[in-house]
């Protein structure tokens, strides 16, 4: 039995968006419980070389709209990467759980075998479209939703593995 690219994408990304959501309810819930100012979990960064939370949120936001919209030979909706509250950060998740819901498994048919032209940064890379989901996109969205729930876990929020997993 195989899986679509559409399966291995756009649920994943969409219900991991989702735990990311409940898990930035939960810190702000908690800020406001510890009379903490919200600007301290969304300026805080792991170590002095890591982007803060809020940036965190917007990569991982990145990679799930990036990851679909390349795969489907579409535009990759740009956001202006403005973000500076709870509330500004949940816009963007819902914002990009709505572009997932945009595709369909015909749009993403072939896209495994298909080889892609990338520009990230400074850097540019070819390779097929199942190289891209599985090596490049979903590990790297995994490391930016991993590290905002490390982020806000070690500013004490509580927070499970259940959390995470979008389970609670």
């Amino acid at each position: 039995m195989t899986i679509s690219m559409y399966e291995a994408a756009v649920p994943v990304f969409s219900a991991r968006l989702k735990a990311l959501s409940n898990v930035l309810d939960i810190a702000e819930q908690n800020a406001l419980d510890r009379k903490i100012d919200p600007q301290v979990f969304l300026t805080s960064r792991l170590a002095p070389d890591m982007y803060a939370l809020t940036r965190q949120v917007q990569i991982a936001t990145d990679h799930a709209k990036g990851a679909p919209s390349r795969l489907a030979g579409r535009e990759v909706p740009k956001y202006e990467d403005n973000e500076a509250s709870f509330a500004d950060l949940q816009a963007r998740i819902a914002k990009t759980v709505d572009h997932l819901a945009t595709f369909s498994a015909a749009d993403m048919d072939g896209s495994d075998d298909r080889v892609l032209e990338l520009k990230l940064g400074q850097r540019e890379f070819s390779m097929t479209g199942m190289q891209y989901l599985l090596h490049l996109a979903m590990p790297n969205f995994y490391f930016h939703v991993t590290t905002a729930y490390d982020i806000l876990r070690h500013n004490g929020v509580p927070l499970s593995k259940a959390t995470f997993m979008g389970s609670r």
